[in-house]
């Protein structure tokens, strides 16, 4: 699996710097990811970040998922091998390759299935991380087809996962969604799933204890899609948000 590492311009304190893991890494250029770090960095936006994009292996929808719950398809079989690999080989490779052996604190993000995939690893392991952005996330993601019994309150992967997991203080959470996303809306309310299941998951966090102002950041673009170009108009938000300069 190849990664790409963005190294932050300075670290003038010479203290250790933040970490940010990203999923679907190969989309990284397309999204000119290193542009967008550069221009927040010389306008003294951000505080020094060390990205490492970690590209998708051939079998993209089962290594990410949510790790011991396959959806109703099956799919994301393989999503407790792909966290077994970021905890056993790719954080070691990281620290090795990049002289870096410790960091300030570490993060996870990603895009549509990637988004889940980060959410899901950050959140089932809050002690190794303090930040997840989830942009266009897939958490649709369900255990029950449609048209055999699906119950949005109950069957809803991600959601059930955060039901039941524990509160993590510390944790902090960044959602995109694109009023474009898609245009299915299953359950008939006027708002699209994509929104529907973002705002669904921020309520299940607020039920958990986190608060809407303080934890919690959600981007919604109008006439966003789920494509490239719009998570890349959302990157400095979610860059600044998450590690401002001051």
């Amino acid at each position: 699996m190849a990664v790409d590492f963005y190294f932050p311009l300075s670290n003038p304190s010479g203290r250790e710097v933040s970490l940010l893991l990203i999923n679907d890494g190969q989309d990284m250029e397309k999204l000119e990811l290193a542009d967008i770090l550069t221009q927040l960095q010389k306008d003294n936006e951000i505080a020094p970040l060390f990205c490492v994009g970690v590209h998708c292996g051939e079998d993209r929808k089962n290594e990410y998922g949510v790790a011991g719950v396959p959806d109703y398809k099956g799919r994301g079989a393989k999503a407790g091998l792909y966290t077994k690999f970021v905890f056993e080989e790719l954080l070691p490779f990281i620290r090795k390759e990049s002289g870096m052996p410790a960091f300030k604190d570490k993060s996870f993000a990603g895009f549509s299935l990637g988004g889940l995939s980060a959410l899901d690893i950050a959140w089932k392991h809050p002690k190794e991380f303090y930040r997840v952005g989830v942009f266009s996330g897939s958490l649709w993601w369900r255990s029950k087809a449609l048209d055999k019994g699906y119950n949005e309150d109950t069957d809803r992967i991600i959601h059930d996962e955060v039901r039941n997991g524990d509160y993590a203080s510390w944790l902090k959470f960044f959602f995109e969604t694109g009023t474009l996303d898609e245009t299915e809306d299953r359950n008939n309310n006027g708002i699209i799933d994509s929104i529907d299941d973002t705002l669904s998951l921020i309520d299940e966090l607020v039920k958990k204890g986190y608060d809407r102002e303080t934890d919690i950041e959600y981007l919604e673009l109008e006439n966003g899609k789920h494509d490239v170009a719009t998570w890349a108009m959302a990157m400095p938000d979610f860059l600044k948000w998450g590690w401002p300069s001051k």
